[in-house]
C-alpha cells in the first residue's frame, strides 16, 4: 500500500470511535469552590459535609468519569470572586449564599429579602413554584446553573445586647449580609459592616463589628461563641432567610455529556432533604450553646474544649521556652484556687555542727 493510500485510510477513521480516546474525553476533575470550613463526610459543618456527599454521589453514578476536588474556607479563591469566576467558566462550581452577587445581578437579592420567606416549608416550596423557574431563568440566562437548593434561617450573633428587633441594633455596628437588610439596619440607626461571613469572627474579634447577621451554622462553624455574648436564632420563625444554593458554571456544565449532566442534576435535588436536616439541627445547637447568661464556650461545645485542650498542651511541650506556662483564659478559670497552706517552716541550711 502506497503512502499516500495509507494516510487517506486511516484518516477515514473517526477519533471517536477508538475506545480509548472516547474514554479519555469523558473523564474530568470538578472543582468545587465554598467559604465554609472543611471537615470529612461525617463530621462538620453540614454545608461541606453536603458538597462532599454530593462529589462522592456524582463520582459513583458516572462510574468514576467525574471527580472532585473540593476547596473549604476560601482556599481556591477570596469568597466575593466564586460567583463571577463561574460566570466567566473558570470556576467549575460553588457553594455560596446567593445574595454575595447582589451587586452583579440586583434580582439575586431576593435570596436574602428580609419578612418575604419565613419558613423552610415557604422556601423550598420556590422551587416548584413560578418565582423559582423565573429565578433559575434569571440565573441561567448569567450562566449559571442551580444544582441544589439550600435554605438556612437567620439569626443575630452579637458582641453585647441581643438584637430581636432591627430597633435594637441602633448606635451598633451590625454585619447584615444583603443591600435589603442593610437597608433596614440603617432605618433603624445602625452603620452597615459589609463582609462575607468566614469574616465574622475577626471583625468582631477586633471590635470592628458590634453584631452579625448570620445562619446557625455559620455561627458554629465560625465559632462565634467564643467572641459572641448574646444570640437570636430563628428556632421558632426568622424575619430573614437565606438562599445559599450550590451553583455550577453553565459553559462547564453545557460541556459534558447528557448522561454526566443528567447524574449531577439528579444528586444535587437529592442532596436538599440532607440541607433541610442540616440547618434546622443547626439552629437547635446554637439554641443549645445558652448565650444568654452564658458560661462560656467551654461548657457548652465540649468537642471544641476538648481540641484547644490539646493544642495547648502541644504548643507548651513544642514551645515552652517561648511561652513560659502560658495558658488559655479558659484554662486559667478553670484552674482550682490554691489553698492557704499557712506559713511555711524555717529550717536551717547550715550543716549541723560536730559535737
Amino acid at each position: 500500500m502506497k503512502r499516500r493510500s495509507l494516510l487517506q485510510s486511516v484518516g477515514g477513521f473517526s477519533l471517536s470511535a477508538l475506545p480509548f480516546v472516547n474514554a479519555f474525553a469523558q473523564n474530568k476533575t470538578l472543582k468545587i469552590s465554598h467559604q465554609f470550613p472543611g471537615g470529612t463526610i461525617k463530621e462538620g459543618d453540614f454545608r461541606d459535609r453536603l458538597v462532599r456527599m454530593f462529589a462522592v454521589e456524582v463520582e459513583k453514578r458516572t462510574k468514576g468519569n467525574l471527580k472532585f476536588e473540593i476547596y473549604p474556607g476560601s482556599s481556591l479563591m477570596k469568597t466575593n470572586a466564586q460567583f463571577s469566576s463561574m460566570r466567566k467558566g473558570a470556576l467549575d462550581m460553588a457553594l455560596i449564599p446567593l445574595s454575595y452577587a447582589g451587586g452583579e445581578i440586583p434580582e439575586v437579592n431576593i435570596g436574602l429579602m428580609p419578612g418575604l420567606v419565613v419558613s423552610y416549608e415557604q422556601a423550598y416550596s420556590w422551587k416548584t413554584k413560578p418565582v423559582g423557574a423565573e429565578l433559575n431563568r434569571l440565573l441561567l440566562d448569567k450562566g449559571i446553573v442551580l444544582i441544589s437548593w439550600i435554605w438556612q434561617a437567620g439569626g443575630v450573633a452579637s458582641r453585647s445586647k441581643p438584637i430581636v428587633d432591627p430597633e435594637d441594633a441602633k448606635g451598633m455596628k451590625v454585619r447584615g449580609g444583603s443591600r435589603e437588610v442593610d437597608m433596614i439596619l440603617k432605618e433603624a440607626g445602625a452603620a452597615v459592616v459589609t463582609l462575607p461571613s468566614n469574616e465574622i469572627y475577626a471583625a468582631m474579634q477586633t471590635g470592628a463589628m458590634d453584631a452579625a447577621m448570620t445562619s446557625s451554622t455559620s455561627f458554629i462553624s465560625f465559632h462565634l461563641e467564643e467572641v459572641a455574648k448574646a444570640l437570636t436564632t430563628g428556632r421558632k420563625g426568622a424575619y430573614w432567610f437565606m438562599f445559599e444554593p450550590l451553583m455550577m458554571s453553565k459553559a462547564i456544565f453545557d460541556a459534558l455529556p447528557q448522561d454526566q449532566r443528567d447524574a449531577i442534576m439528579a444528586v444535587g435535588a437529592e442532596m436538599e432533604k440532607f440541607a433541610v436536616e442540616g440547618a434546622k439541627a443547626d439552629v437547635e445547637e446554637a439554641k443549645r450553646a445558652g448565650l444568654t447568661g452564658k458560661q462560656g464556650p467551654w461548657t457548652q461545645y465540649p468537642k471544641r474544649m476538648l481540641q484547644m485542650r490539646a493544642r495547648g498542651f502541644a504548643l507548651r511541650d513544642a514551645f515552652p521556652d517561648a511561652l513560659r506556662g502560658v495558658v488559655s483564659a479558659e484554662e486559667a478559670r478553670d484552674t482550682p484556687a490554691e489553698k492557704d497552706m499557712g506559713a511555711a517552716e524555717v529550717v536551717s541550711s547550715r550543716p549541723a555542727q560536730a559535737a
